[in-house]
């Protein structure tokens, strides 16, 4: 404490009044900071992205090229379907009077029973003829052989 004491009654000279020295602090002399000689070194504020890959240029012409090759790969195969197709309808065509022949035995197999078990139906009728049709159409055989490409 004795060293505080020994100051308590001495105040800087610039800070009492009507004492010599600074009155204000604007007779104080002005220094201001400034830049070093030759300046400040150059501030580097953008970003350096090294590269990374192909630009967009180059994706874009190999997709284009991707495409390209993709849309003659489906057009080869819609002309070897289209082959396929054609072979296809021609074995149909091939072998439809075998199938018509075997639908036509089959029909009159079938049209024998019918007429059989009519004839069994409607023995107590009088004036029945059997196989005879009620309605006066003109007969089409059944036709089971359409062909249609698929």
């Amino acid at each position: 404490r004795g060293v505080f004491k020994a100051r308590r009654g001495k105040m800087a000279e610039g800070l009492r009044r009507g004492s010599p020295g600074m009155k204000s602090i604007k007779d104080m002399a002005m220094r201001q900071d400034g830049p070093p000689p030759g300046g400040f070194p150059a501030i580097r504020y953008g970003r350096k992205i090294p590269n990374s890959g192909p630009s967009g240029v180059a994706i874009f012409g190999i997709g284009a090229i991707i495409m390209a090759y993709g849309f003659y790969k489906v057009g080869q195969t819609n002309h070897k379907r289209k082959d396929w197709k054609r072979e296809k309808l021609r074995a149909r065509m091939d072998i439809m009077p075998i199938l018509q022949a075997e639908e036509d035995i089959r029909f009159v197999e079938a049209q024998k029973k019918a007429w059989e078990l009519e004839a069994k139906i409607m023995k107590g009728v009088p004036d029945w003829k059997v196989g005879e049709r009620a309605y006066k159409t003109r007969w089409m055989p059944p036709n089971t052989g359409i062909i249609k490409p698929s």
